[in-house]
C-alpha cells in the first residue's frame, strides 16, 4: 500500500509541476502580448517555480527510497 501511495505521489508531483510551468509560460505569454516586459520575467519565475516545486517533493521521495534500502541491506547483513 504504501509503494502505491509513494508512486502515486510521484505521478502527482510530475502533475503538479507541469502545470505550473505551463501556467507560467501562457501567463508570462499574455503579459508580453500586451506589451509587459515583465511577461519575461513572469515566464522564468514559473519555470524556476515548478523546477523549485518537483525539486523538493522528489528529495524527499528519494530520502524514502534510500531509507527502505538502507533499511533492507541491514536487515540481509543481520540475517547472516
Amino acid at each position: 500500500m504504501r509503494e502505491l501511495i509513494i508512486k502515486s505521489l510521484d505521478m502527482i508531483v510530475w502533475i503538479v509541476a507541469g502545470l505550473i510551468a505551463l501556467g507560467g509560460v501562457i501567463v508570462g505569454v499574455m503579459a508580453l502580448g500586451q506589451g509587459e516586459v515583465a511577461g519575461l520575467g513572469i515566464i522564468i519565475g514559473g519555470l524556476l517555480y515548478a523546477v523549485v516545486f518537483a525539486g523538493m517533493f522528489f528529495l524527499m521521495i528519494g530520502v524514502y527510497t534510500n531509507t527502505k534500502r538502507t533499511a533492507e541491506a541491514i536487515e540481509k547483513l543481520a540475517a547472516r
